[in-house]
């Protein structure tokens, strides 16, 4: 068997591997959440949002709106060196994010079944 025909069946097993996998995950809400980042969002995602006093006086002012924090909540970057992680009892995270060409920063007190969004400041 020549080096030619060797690629040759390769291609085409791998090929046919890369159809059967779409085929089958096709539809399914896989996610590959394994950076430190992405692990914290998706746990704040999980649970139960509360928001504080001042976010709700934002809220109601209209300051801000309800899609902005879901928005800094999913696409947001995590500020480990603002963060306080493993403060006791709850971690609280500095989540940064650009909406609607705001720069904005968000604090999440990371509680086991619920989180509390502190505040949220435009930079």
């Amino acid at each position: 068997m020549t080096l030619l025909q060797r690629i040759g069946y390769y291609l085409g097993g791998f090929s046919i591997g890369l159809i059967i996998l779409a085929f089958f995950l096709n539809g399914k809400k896989v996610s590959c959440d394994y950076g430190p980042e992405a692990r914290v969002l998706k746990n704040i995602n999980t649970k139960k949002i509360i928001f504080s006093e001042a976010i709700l006086n934002d809220l109601s002012t209209n300051k801000i709106d309800s899609t902005t924090i879901s928005y800094l909540l999913k696409k947001g970057d995590v500020n480990f060196s603002k963060s306080t992680p493993r403060e006791k009892p709850c971690g609280i995270y500095a989540i940064e994010g650009e909406y609607k060409d705001k720069e904005m920063l968000m604090t999440v007190q990371n509680c086991d079944s619920i989180a509390t969004i502190l505040n949220v400041s435009l930079d």
